[in-house]
């Protein structure tokens, strides 16, 4: 049975462990990615990004963090009153001071610091693939796998004559491509709503591990991808907007690793699946941290169709998602241990054995 201890949580061994995993991991891409950068003469790029050149990104998400929590609260609350100024400005004040205290404001900028690092780092040595291991090695041996599970089918053929590859590939480039700009917003939620400080040191370490752990699985089975290795098998797939990108990376790749254009990055690696990595830590972290069912529903239909849309598209072989999967279940438990909590007996739900101070603690009985 469990019970709401009011008292004075335990804060400081969550902060050290999340401290130490957020800063070591952060330190650790970043010093891989300048020294395999040396080591092959390259310089570091900085990934342009949908928010902007590097210099206004991490700005633009520290602000957007703030006013994405702020502005909807205000308006939400202002409706009461006719949207005076006095009382939206009494709601935003109020807010500061009971929400954006100094854990709060720490968590988020060594949050959102932390992950940029590690992100930016991950780009650079995906990048870098080609020219520390060279070109793919395993695409032949992971294709036959899939093979083999299909029973001497292709897998992406076998979902094109299921769905279709007319409108279903429309609605799976949706999926795919949202995956992007999906990522910043929900650091940013996680954050800044969670009610529970705890919760986003959970969500951000799972993050940067998830990242980093897919920046070490491309090194360890270098591949492309059968969209790019087997690229005849999706020819008469409709134009979508992930058939557009494809394309742009496979002429990009190809430009990097000759030569022509020094001043990108190259982003093509198929082992394993951070698509699916990533988007199964959203549906846990919602399964786990949120209360709404209809939100927990949204996080695992999105995670199952972008697993669909990985195989439909030939952004990855099956091995890669599993490999994914594997990546995102085990930097959410990391995640767990170093922010405090602690599952149930079935591990099926969890509570924080530490938060902040004005969020009690639930313990056992």
């Amino acid at each position: 049975m469990l019970e709401v201890i009011t008292r004075t949580p335990r804060i400081e061994p969550m902060y050290r462990r999340a401290y130490a995993l957020l800063i070591g991991v952060a330190t650790v891409m970043g010093i891989l990615a300048v020294v395999t950068a040396a080591a092959i003469d390259k310089r570091l790029l900085d990934p342009d990004g949908f928010l902007g050149p590097s210099w206004l990104r991490l700005p633009l998400m520290l602000a957007g963090a703030f006013i994405a929590d702020l502005v909807p609260r205000a308006l939400w609350q202002g409706r009461k009153t006719g949207y005076s100024r006095a009382a939206l400005w009494h709601t935003a004040k109020e807010r500061i001071v009971t929400h954006w205290n100094r854990e709060r404001v720490t968590l988020v900028i060594m949050g959102l610091v932390c992950f940029y690092i590690t992100y930016v780092s991950y780009r650079n040595l995906k990048s870098f693939l080609p020219f520390v291991m060279g070109t793919e090695k395993y695409d032949r041996a992971l294709h036959r796998l899939d093979q083999a599970l299909f029973l001497g089918r292709e897998p992406a053929v076998v979902l094109h004559d299921l769905l279709g590859q007319g409108i279903t590939a429309h609605l799976l480039s949706g999926i795919y491509i949202g995956f992007l700009p999906l990522v910043p917003f929900m650091l940013i939620a996680w954050l800044t709503w969670a009610r529970n400080i705890s919760y986003g040191y959970w969500f951000v370490t799972a993050q940067v591990m998830a990242w980093t752990l897919g920046t070490a699985s491309y090194y360890a089975l270098p591949t492309v991808g059968p969209g790019f290795y087997y690229s005849w098998l999706y020819k008469d797939l409709a134009e979508t907007g992930t058939t557009t990108l494809m394309n742009s990376l496979s002429f990009g790749r190809n430009q990097v690793v000759n030569g022509a254009i020094t001043d990108a990055v190259q982003s093509v690696a198929g082992f394993a699946s951070l698509h699916c990595a990533i988007t199964l830590l959203f549906a846990l972290m919602a399964q786990y941290t949120l209360r709404s069912r209809l939100l927990h529903w949204v996080g695992w239909v999105n995670f199952g169709l972008t697993v669909i849309a990985t195989l439909y598209f030939g952004w990855h072989y099956i091995a890669d998602d599993i490999a994914g999967i594997a990546i995102a279940i085990f930097s959410f438990y990391l995640g767990a241990v170093a922010s405090g909590q602690k599952f149930d007996r079935h591990g099926l739900a969890s509570h924080p054995t530490t938060s902040t101070s004005v969020v009690p603690v639930d313990e056992e009985d």
